[in-house]
Protein backbone atom coordinates (compact mmCIF):
# COMPACT_ATOMS: atom_id res chain seq x y z
CA UNK A 1 0.00 0.00 0.00
CA UNK A 2 1.39 3.36 -1.00
CA UNK A 3 1.38 5.79 1.92
CA UNK A 4 3.35 8.83 0.89
CA UNK A 5 3.58 12.20 2.59
CA UNK A 6 2.70 15.21 0.46
CA UNK A 7 3.74 18.72 1.45
CA UNK A 8 3.02 21.57 -0.96
CA UNK A 9 2.66 19.14 -3.87
CA UNK A 10 6.05 17.52 -3.15
CA UNK A 11 5.87 13.80 -2.33
CA UNK A 12 8.02 12.01 0.25
CA UNK A 13 8.14 8.39 1.33
CA UNK A 14 9.60 9.05 4.80
CA UNK A 15 7.61 10.63 7.62
CA UNK A 16 10.67 11.32 9.75
CA UNK A 17 12.33 14.73 9.43
CA UNK A 18 15.74 15.31 10.98
CA UNK A 19 17.36 18.39 12.44
CA UNK A 20 21.11 18.88 12.15
CA UNK A 21 21.98 20.72 15.37
CA UNK A 22 23.69 19.46 18.54
CA UNK A 23 25.60 16.57 16.96
CA UNK A 24 29.07 15.97 18.35
CA UNK A 25 30.50 16.11 14.85
CA UNK A 26 29.40 16.13 11.22
CA UNK A 27 30.09 12.43 10.76
CA UNK A 28 27.65 11.49 13.54
CA UNK A 29 25.07 13.67 11.82
CA UNK A 30 25.64 12.12 8.40
CA UNK A 31 25.49 8.59 9.82
CA UNK A 32 22.24 9.37 11.61
CA UNK A 33 20.70 10.91 8.50
CA UNK A 34 21.58 7.79 6.52
CA UNK A 35 20.23 5.43 9.18
CA UNK A 36 16.99 7.37 9.57
CA UNK A 37 16.00 7.07 5.90
CA UNK A 38 14.81 10.67 6.10
CA UNK A 39 14.32 12.79 3.00
CA UNK A 40 13.97 16.21 4.66
CA UNK A 41 16.75 17.81 6.71
CA UNK A 42 16.43 21.11 8.55
CA UNK A 43 19.37 23.50 8.75
CA UNK A 44 19.56 26.60 10.94
CA UNK A 45 21.25 29.22 8.78
CA UNK A 46 21.95 31.55 11.70
CA UNK A 47 24.02 28.80 13.30
CA UNK A 48 26.33 28.55 10.26
CA UNK A 49 29.49 30.58 9.80
CA UNK A 50 28.90 32.21 6.42
CA UNK A 51 31.48 34.99 6.82
CA UNK A 52 34.34 33.06 5.22
CA UNK A 53 33.57 31.78 1.70
CA UNK A 54 36.60 29.46 1.86
CA UNK A 55 35.41 27.74 5.04
CA UNK A 56 33.20 24.67 4.67
CA UNK A 57 29.89 24.50 6.52
CA UNK A 58 27.35 21.85 7.34
CA UNK A 59 25.73 22.40 3.95
CA UNK A 60 28.91 21.26 2.23
CA UNK A 61 28.63 17.88 3.95
CA UNK A 62 25.05 17.13 2.86
CA UNK A 63 24.15 15.63 -0.50
CA UNK A 64 21.56 18.16 -1.64
CA UNK A 65 20.64 15.97 -4.61
CA UNK A 66 19.51 13.26 -2.20
CA UNK A 67 17.92 15.28 0.59
CA UNK A 68 15.44 18.14 0.60
CA UNK A 69 17.08 20.93 2.61
CA UNK A 70 14.62 22.81 4.80
CA UNK A 71 16.22 26.06 6.03
CA UNK A 72 14.89 27.19 9.38
CA UNK A 73 14.84 30.54 11.11
CA UNK A 74 16.13 29.33 14.50
CA UNK A 75 17.55 32.24 16.46
CA UNK A 76 15.11 34.77 15.03
CA UNK A 77 13.17 36.82 17.57
CA UNK A 78 11.05 38.95 15.23
CA UNK A 79 9.13 38.52 11.96
CA UNK A 80 11.57 40.85 10.24
CA UNK A 81 14.56 38.73 11.26
CA UNK A 82 12.80 35.60 10.01
CA UNK A 83 12.15 37.23 6.63
CA UNK A 84 15.80 38.30 6.35
CA UNK A 85 17.04 34.75 7.06
CA UNK A 86 14.58 33.30 4.55
CA UNK A 87 15.78 35.71 1.89
CA UNK A 88 19.37 34.75 2.72
CA UNK A 89 18.48 31.10 2.14
CA UNK A 90 16.97 32.00 -1.19
CA UNK A 91 20.08 33.94 -2.20
CA UNK A 92 22.17 30.84 -1.42
CA UNK A 93 20.13 28.79 -3.90
CA UNK A 94 18.31 26.80 -1.22
CA UNK A 95 14.66 25.81 -1.70
CA UNK A 96 11.97 28.40 -1.06
CA UNK A 97 10.74 26.25 1.82
CA UNK A 98 11.16 27.72 5.31
CA UNK A 99 10.67 26.14 8.68
CA UNK A 100 9.50 29.24 10.49
CA UNK A 101 10.61 29.83 14.07
CA UNK A 102 10.05 33.13 15.88
CA UNK A 103 11.26 32.70 19.46
CA UNK A 104 12.05 35.80 21.56
CA UNK A 105 11.85 33.76 24.80
CA UNK A 106 15.37 32.58 25.70
CA UNK A 107 14.45 30.62 28.86
CA UNK A 108 11.66 28.31 27.73
CA UNK A 109 12.12 28.76 23.96
CA UNK A 110 8.39 28.97 23.37
CA UNK A 111 7.38 30.28 19.94
CA UNK A 112 5.75 33.70 19.75
CA UNK A 113 2.23 33.10 18.34
CA UNK A 114 1.65 36.66 17.14
CA UNK A 115 5.15 37.01 15.73
CA UNK A 116 4.84 33.66 13.99
CA UNK A 117 1.56 34.62 12.34
CA UNK A 118 2.95 38.00 11.25
CA UNK A 119 6.11 36.37 9.90
CA UNK A 120 4.12 33.75 8.01
CA UNK A 121 2.14 36.48 6.28
CA UNK A 122 5.35 38.26 5.23
CA UNK A 123 6.98 35.07 3.97
CA UNK A 124 3.95 33.86 2.02
CA UNK A 125 3.66 37.27 0.35
CA UNK A 126 7.30 36.90 -0.67
CA UNK A 127 6.65 33.53 -2.31
CA UNK A 128 7.95 31.16 0.38
CA UNK A 129 6.47 27.80 1.31
CA UNK A 130 6.05 28.15 5.06
CA UNK A 131 6.17 25.37 7.67
CA UNK A 132 5.60 27.15 11.00
CA UNK A 133 6.70 25.82 14.39
CA UNK A 134 4.05 26.66 16.99
CA UNK A 135 2.79 25.87 20.43
CA UNK A 136 0.01 23.30 20.30
CA UNK A 137 -2.66 25.97 19.75
CA UNK A 138 -5.60 24.79 17.60
CA UNK A 139 -6.82 28.36 16.98
CA UNK A 140 -3.44 29.55 15.73
CA UNK A 141 -3.03 26.39 13.65
CA UNK A 142 -6.27 27.13 11.81
CA UNK A 143 -5.27 30.76 11.18
CA UNK A 144 -1.92 29.67 9.76
CA UNK A 145 -3.65 27.20 7.47
CA UNK A 146 -6.12 29.88 6.36
CA UNK A 147 -3.33 32.26 5.26
CA UNK A 148 -1.65 29.54 3.20
CA UNK A 149 0.95 27.72 5.30
CA UNK A 150 1.95 24.32 3.91
CA UNK A 151 1.97 22.61 7.31
CA UNK A 152 1.66 23.37 10.99
CA UNK A 153 4.29 22.02 13.40
CA UNK A 154 3.01 21.95 17.01
CA UNK A 155 5.42 21.17 19.82
CA UNK A 156 5.09 18.04 21.92
CA UNK A 157 6.98 19.68 24.79
CA UNK A 158 9.81 22.15 25.23
CA UNK A 159 12.58 22.15 22.61
CA UNK A 160 15.35 19.74 23.46
CA UNK A 161 13.70 18.66 26.72
CA UNK A 162 13.12 15.01 25.82
CA UNK A 163 9.94 15.08 27.89
CA UNK A 164 7.79 13.46 25.23
CA UNK A 165 4.31 14.63 24.26
CA UNK A 166 2.60 16.77 26.91
CA UNK A 167 0.19 18.41 24.49
CA UNK A 168 -1.62 15.38 23.09
CA UNK A 169 -5.17 16.74 23.57
CA UNK A 170 -4.38 19.95 21.70
CA UNK A 171 -2.47 18.13 18.97
CA UNK A 172 -5.42 15.78 18.45
CA UNK A 173 -7.68 18.82 17.95
CA UNK A 174 -5.21 20.35 15.50
CA UNK A 175 -5.10 17.09 13.53
CA UNK A 176 -8.89 16.80 13.55
CA UNK A 177 -9.35 20.33 12.17
CA UNK A 178 -6.45 20.51 9.73
CA UNK A 179 -6.51 19.80 6.02
CA UNK A 180 -2.74 20.30 5.74
CA UNK A 181 -0.05 18.03 7.21
CA UNK A 182 0.49 18.26 10.97
CA UNK A 183 4.11 17.60 11.97
CA UNK A 184 4.89 17.12 15.66
CA UNK A 185 8.10 18.97 16.44
CA UNK A 186 10.11 19.38 19.65
CA UNK A 187 10.35 17.50 22.92
CA UNK A 188 10.37 13.95 21.58
CA UNK A 189 12.84 11.86 23.57
CA UNK A 190 12.50 8.25 22.45
CA UNK A 191 11.02 6.39 19.46
CA UNK A 192 7.85 5.55 21.39
CA UNK A 193 7.12 9.31 21.53
CA UNK A 194 7.30 9.43 17.74
CA UNK A 195 5.10 6.35 17.53
CA UNK A 196 2.55 8.03 19.83
CA UNK A 197 2.44 11.10 17.58
CA UNK A 198 1.90 8.95 14.50
CA UNK A 199 -0.78 6.87 16.23
CA UNK A 200 -2.68 10.11 16.92
CA UNK A 201 -2.71 10.78 13.19
CA UNK A 202 0.21 13.18 12.82
CA UNK A 203 1.55 13.33 9.28
CA UNK A 204 5.21 13.28 10.38
CA UNK A 205 7.57 14.10 13.22
CA UNK A 206 10.70 16.21 13.37
CA UNK A 207 13.48 15.00 15.66
CA UNK A 208 16.83 16.57 16.51
CA UNK A 209 18.17 16.45 20.08
CA UNK A 210 16.89 12.96 20.91
CA UNK A 211 19.01 11.57 18.08
CA UNK A 212 21.93 14.01 18.09
CA UNK A 213 22.64 13.64 21.80
CA UNK A 214 22.05 9.88 22.04
CA UNK A 215 25.06 7.76 22.94
CA UNK A 216 24.76 6.16 19.50
CA UNK A 217 23.06 8.68 17.18
CA UNK A 218 22.84 6.41 14.12
CA UNK A 219 21.28 3.57 16.12
CA UNK A 220 18.80 5.98 17.69
CA UNK A 221 17.98 7.36 14.24
CA UNK A 222 17.20 3.85 13.04
CA UNK A 223 15.05 3.30 16.13
CA UNK A 224 13.10 6.50 15.42
CA UNK A 225 12.68 5.36 11.82
CA UNK A 226 11.09 2.15 13.08
CA UNK A 227 9.00 3.99 15.68
CA UNK A 228 7.53 6.30 13.05
CA UNK A 229 6.76 3.35 10.79
CA UNK A 230 5.09 1.36 13.58
CA UNK A 231 3.02 4.33 14.70
CA UNK A 232 1.86 5.08 11.19
CA UNK A 233 0.94 1.45 10.54
CA UNK A 234 -0.97 1.38 13.82
CA UNK A 235 -2.92 4.50 12.83
CA UNK A 236 -3.70 3.09 9.40
CA UNK A 237 -4.78 -0.25 10.87
CA UNK A 238 -7.29 1.36 13.25
CA UNK A 239 -6.98 0.67 16.95
CA UNK A 240 -9.68 -1.02 19.02
CA UNK A 241 -11.94 1.24 21.10
CA UNK A 242 -10.95 1.89 24.68
CA UNK A 243 -13.27 0.18 27.16
CA UNK A 244 -13.55 0.52 30.92
CA UNK A 245 -14.43 -3.15 31.30
CA UNK A 246 -12.67 -6.34 30.32
CA UNK A 247 -13.69 -8.17 27.15
CA UNK A 248 -12.76 -11.87 26.86
CA UNK A 249 -10.54 -12.70 23.92
CA UNK A 250 -11.97 -16.23 23.65
CA UNK A 251 -15.55 -17.03 22.52
CA UNK A 252 -18.13 -17.22 25.29
CA UNK A 253 -20.64 -19.35 23.36
CA UNK A 254 -20.84 -23.12 23.79
CA UNK A 255 -18.44 -23.22 26.70
CA UNK A 256 -17.85 -26.76 27.96
CA UNK A 257 -19.61 -27.35 31.24
CA UNK A 258 -16.97 -28.47 33.74
CA UNK A 259 -19.49 -29.65 36.36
Amino acid sequence: MSDSLTIANKVFSSRLILGTGKYRNDQDMLDAVEASNTEIITVALRRLDLTNPNKTTLLDSIDTSKYHILPNTAGCKTPEEALTVAQLARSMGLPDWIKLEVIPDTKYLLPDPIGTLDAAILLIRDGFTVLPYINADPVLALKLEEIGCATVMPLGSAIGSGQGIHTSEQIEIIIEQASIPVIVDAGLGVPSDASQAMEMGASAVLVNTAIAQAENPSLMAEAFRNGVKAGRQSYMAGRIPRNRHASPSSPTDNIIDST
